[in-house]
């Protein structure tokens, strides 16, 4: 069974919030402070209506007022705010503003605005939705047992011009089998409603109970009765009409229709729906019970119901005792308490209308809060679920121990690592290639596009000329030079054109140089590893990330016959051997300020030896300089340290 046929169908369901909004729009006159005055200034077009005058103009609307006034007493006299009320419903979406212009008569008149107005559609129903609230009245409650003899005979009705093929009679017997179920559904919850208020108000008024309970207890019985043995019938019926063709019944149907403004297929949808709420009200699928049965349970409830409060209040009369007699009781021993305290204290007692100390709390802005305002008109405070259960304020509890996260912490570490490497491996191809007369790769095309945007910041106008620009980080430094004929840079996202610049690309001052992946060393003896960084003032390169060094090696694979040894190390392929204990490193000595390669340096007065990186070669040495790396050393006067 579909959920609109559970639902009886309902169309509203399908609406988004903000159409809902606008037809709840409609009913604003109901909340204004004259609002029996829209009423009645609706009731007035509603009877111009009902004589087919279908625009009413002001002074229409202030005669039909001055005839209701004369019939009933509350009916407002027609005053000068009149034309400003139906603006207001007009822009309420309620009724339609048209401008009439046959109605000038002179001049003045045409020059004056001559407005009219009439119902919108959706208006006219918020009216009489309105009006059928004001209308309702409990005595009209009541459950229709009459009803199933005139469906089962539309069915047989049904099926029969289904299978003859008359288009006509199938959609006048569905439309009155429509008709009859929805007001069959709204008769059966207006009476259960009604049934609940007079349940609710008996403790008040047990007379009026007591006056109808049998009629109304005989109209429920019969109710049941008729519906049990109607209810065989009519599933019979509805499988009988769906042997018929149920596709074929509803084409006729939606093929007969004659609303104008919807077309075929939204017919045969609309009486498709309709057909599953009709099917729903008799006819059960597997072990879903249908909604007559489902009715029929809840009037047995309702029976039961009545009978138990007929019980309860029998009893009740019985020993003089009942709430009615109880809050009498208690009106007369407040009436009769000494003072104001007293009667407080006893109406608090009788209620156990203490205070909830237990749920106590402060406001989180409370200068907002008047002292003055009363617990009623009081904004609310947010109390906590174990304060409102157990009456025990929340605690932090215990703390929770800290997780190693020595897995993800490692992943993180690995890819930022392995990210700054390829940033850096793109920096040196751009310093080695450049960037024009090639295509830039991805890795290539971020670190230009990110040392562009720092150029970019830091240009500045003097004197009205645009100076150039640079910008870098520690390997690379990019300068914008205005160039008339301009450039461009390829990347494998397209072309970036830079009019009226250039783009240069040179190492930075403090740049680094990498340990390894550069340029062969030209004086590398053959068949002798090439590394990446050399001895620079005398200083021995250092090893890769992650090998050995030399000194190391000696001592792991042991000393040749006929070589010295050292406490600090083993000179190994032509390595210089580690100091001994106390002795400065030859390193040391050679980098010393001034020193020439291989010349160890003493007694210097606070001489300080500095390894530079790529950019500031050392002075008497072409190789590079080790990057990463930085020695200090210093010496006093009179010896060495």
């Amino acid at each position: 069974m579909t959920e609109r046929a559970v639902t009886g169908g309902s169309r509203a369901f399908g609406l988004d919030a903000l159409a809902v909004s606008d037809r709840f729009r409609l009913f604003n006159f109901t909340r204004r402070d004259d609002h029996l005055v829209y009423l009645w200034v609706l009731r007035a077009m509603d009877r111009l209506r009902a004589v087919h005058q279908l625009q009413a103009h002001p002074d229409d609307v202030a005669r039909v007022l001055a005839e209701l006034g004369a019939t009933y007493e509350d009916a407002p006299q027609a005053d000068d705010n009149l034309r400003s009320r139906l603006d207001a419903l007009a822009e309420d979406g309620v009724v339609h503003r048209l401008e009439d212009a046959s109605r000038a008569g002179s001049l003045v008149r045409y020059r004056n605005r001559q407005s009219v107005y009439q119902f919108s559609e959706l208006g006219y129903q918020a009216f009489t939705a309105v009006e059928e609230v004001l209308a309702a009245r409990l005595q009209d409650a009541n459950l229709s047992r009459l009803v199933f003899s005139d469906i089962l005979e539309d069915l047989k009705a049904l099926a029969a011009a289904n299978r003859s093929s008359h288009g006509e009679q199938v959609w006048r017997r569905l439309s009155r089998l429509d008709t009859v179920m929805e007001d069959m559904a709204r008769r059966s919850a207006r009476f259960h409603l009604t049934l609940a208020e007079i349940t609710r108000s008996t403790d008040a008024s047990p007379e009026t109970f007591l006056r109808h309970k049998n009629t109304l207890l005989a109209h429920m019985t019969d109710f049941m009765a008729e519906l049990d043995r109607y209810l065989p019938r009519l599933d019979k019926a509805v499988r009988e009409v769906e042997q018929t063709g149920v596709e074929t019944m509803l084409g006729r149907a939606a093929a007969a229709d004659e609303r104008l403004f919807m077309g075929y297929d939204e017919r045969l949808e609309d009486w498709r729906r309709r057909w599953q709420v009709l099917r729903a009200w008799f006819a059960a699928d597997g072990g879903e019970s249908s909604r007559a049965a489902q009715l029929r349970a809840a009037t047995r409830t309702g029976v039961s119901g009545v009978i138990a409060l007929l019980r309860q209040i029998a009893e009740a009369q019985r020993g003089g005792v009942n709430r009615s007699t109880q809050l009498r009781h208690l009106a007369e021993w407040v009436f009769n308490t000494p003072d104001e305290g007293a009667a407080h204290a006893l109406m608090t007692a009788a209620f156990n209308a203490r205070t909830a100390r237990h749920l106590g709390g402060a406001h989180d802005d409370a200068e907002v809060i008047s002292v003055r305002s009363t617990w009623w008109d009081s904004p609310g405070v947010e109390i906590s679920v174990p304060l409102f259960r157990r009456g025990k304020a929340p605690t932090p509890g215990v703390p929770q121990p800290v997780r190693g996260r020595a897995g993800i912490r490692g992943e993180l570490r690995r890819r930022q690592a392995s990210r700054r490497t390829a940033e850096r491996e793109a920096a040196y191809g751009l310093m080695e290639a450049g960037v024009h007369g090639r295509v830039l790769d991805e890795a290539e095309t971020r670190v230009v596009l990110r040392l562009l945007t720092r150029a970019m910041e830091s240009r500045t106008i003097v004197a009205g000329r645009l100076r150039p620009a640079s910008g870098g980080n520690e390997l690379i430094t990019v300068r914008l030079v205005p160039a008339p004929g301009g450039s461009t840079v390829r990347t494998v996202h397209g072309a970036l054109h830079l009019p009226g610049l250039r783009l240069d690309l040179q190492p930075s001052t403090n740049a680094r140089a990498p340990l390894w992946n550069s340029p062969p060393n030209p004086q590398a003896a053959p068949g002798e590893p090439s590394r990446r960084s050399e001895s620079a003032g005398g200083v021995p390169a250092g090893p890769r990330p992650g090998e050995p060094s030399p000194e190391l090696k000696g001592a792991a694979a042991g000393a040749r016959p006929g070589e010295s040894s050292r406490d600090s190390g083993v000179a190994v392929e032509g390595v210089p051997a580690g100091p001994r204990p106390g002795e400065p490193s030859p390193g040391l000595k050679g980098a010393a300020a001034g020193a020439r390669p291989g010349e160890s340096t003493r007694g210097g007065k606070g001489a300080a030896a500095g390894v530079r990186g790529v950019g500031e070669p050392p002075s008497g040495s072409g190789a590079n300089g080790v990057g990463d790396l930085g020695v200090e050393a210093s010496a006093d006067e009179g010896g060495d340290r």
